[in-house]
Order: structure tokens, then sequence, then C-alpha cells
């Protein structure tokens, strides 16, 4: 058995197989990623804002758990084999390379609109609005704040997620009106102390 496993991690570690089994190792680490990420938050929905019998919550936790780790699973796969490709045919700079792989394979990846896709998408789209004013200032095209900058980021963002709820809801996500409807009108009923203190019975 070990002769057997030494042959394996020198197949592993073959510099000339590696980039082929990045390709696989990547969609491990994706299918691996996003069912621990998806797994957790699925529970979570399921015991708070569902109310379906407990067969179709778990059915709702593996569905979940199974598209999304599917989906990352399958798209760092196809952008690494596709980043490859590019890289031995064509000579792009390593920026454009990262942005046209990644286009292409998200067009065709996350092509259906649902609430896996979405939730990954708004996730990315938050972290790279930061991403993108850090690079503005490492670029010099926005100034440095010596000013702590997030309390009014904050700010804003609550300000705004607030009006479109009281004003607006119908333009927000499903999800996150269930969460707003939990925490803010729900909080605005009760019949005894069971539903004052122990268990919300008020449906989201």
């Amino acid at each position: 058995m070990s002769i057997i496993l030494r042959l394996i991690n020198n197949f592993l570690n073959d510099p000339s197989y590696h980039s082929t089994l990045a390709t696989i190792k990547g969609l491990r680490q994706g299918i691996v990623y996003g069912a621990k990420v998806r797994f957790a938050h699925s529970i979570v929905q399921a015991f708070l804002f569902r109310h379906d019998p407990w067969s179709k919550r778990i059915r709702f936790i593996i569905r979940l758990t199974y598209l999304h780790s599917k989906t990352l699973g399958l798209f760092v796969f196809f952008y690494k084999t596709l980043r490859t490709i590019v890289a031995s045919i064509f000579s792009i700079s390593k920026p454009f390379r990262a942005f046209i792989c990644a286009f292409i394979v998200a067009y065709f990846v996350f092509n259906k609109q649902n609430s896996v896709n979405e939730q990954i998408i708004l996730y990315l789209l938050a972290r790279i609005t930061v991403g993108f004013a850090r690079y503005a200032q490492k670029r010099s095209w926005l100034p440095n704040i010596q000013r702590p900058v997030f309390p009014w980021f904050a700010a804003f963002v609550w300000g705004v997620v607030l009006w479109l709820f009281e004003c607006h809801r119908e333009t927000l996500q499903p999800s996150l009106i269930r969460s707003m409807t939990y925490l803010y009108e729900n909080s605005d009923r009760w019949s005894s102390w069971k539903n004052f203190l122990v268990r919300d019975q008020f449906r989201s």
C-alpha cells in the first residue's frame, strides 16, 4: 500500500500534470466550500423562516446545498481550465486574462436567476464595491481619507435598506424581506408570554 501511495504522491507532485490537477482540485474546493457555506445557511433559513413539514425543509436544505456546491465547483473548474488554455495560446496580460475567462465562464455557469445565484452575485457585488474603492485609493483616483469611513457607509446602507423595506419592499429579495419582517414587524406582535419571549408564532 505504501508503494501505491508513493506513486500517487509522485504523480500528484509531477510539475507536468500540475495545471490539469489544479483544475480538478479547484472543482473539489468549490464543491466543498459551497456545501459548507450553503448547508449552514440553509439550516438557519429552514429553522427560522420556513413553516413547511420537516421532510420538505430537509429537501430544501439538500437542494440548495447541492445547487450552491455544484455551481461554485463548476465555475472554479471551468475558470481554471479556460485560464490555462488561454494562457497557453494567447499572450494576454494577467488582469485581462482573469477578467475575460471569468466573464465567459460566469455567463454560462450563472445563467439562471435563482436564489442561490442571486445571493452569490450580490455577495460578490458588495465585496467588489469595497474593492473598487480601495483600488481607486491605491491608484490615487480617490483621496485617502484619514477619518473613519465605515460608520458612514454602514449608516447609508441601513438607511437605504430600511427605506426600501418600509416603502418599496417589492424591490427587495424575498429572503431579505422575510428577514426584515421577522426583525421589525413580528417584533410588534404577540399575544402571550410564549410568543413574546420563547417562540415567535407569526409567519414572516
